[in-house]
C-alpha cells in the first residue's frame, strides 16, 4: 500500500475541552486509489464516490468562512 501524507495535527476544540488526532492523505491499498482519513488511531478509506462528495463538502464549508479563494 502507497500513501501520500497532505495533513496530520492534533486538532483542538476553541474552548480547550476536546481534542483529536487527525491525518488526511491518499491511499493506493484498493484498487480505486482514493483518501483516508485516520482520527485517533481509526482508519478509513473511502470509496472515491465518498471522497468527492467529503471534500465537496470541506471546500463548501471553507468558502462559507472565506477560507479559500
Amino acid at each position: 500500500m502507497a500513501t501520500t501524507m497532505y495533513f496530520e495535527e492534533t486538532l483542538k476544540d476553541q474552548g480547550d475541552k476536546n481534542s483529536m488526532d487527525v491525518e488526511i492523505g491518499c491511499s493506493s491499498f484498493y484498487r480505486d486509489s482514493s483518501i483516508y482519513i485516520n482520527v485517533d488511531g481509526k482508519l478509513v478509506i473511502m470509496d472515491p464516490e465518498q471522497a468527492k462528495r467529503f471534500v465537496q463538502a470541506i471546500i463548501s464549508a471553507g468558502q462559507y468562512y472565506g477560507f479559500t479563494e
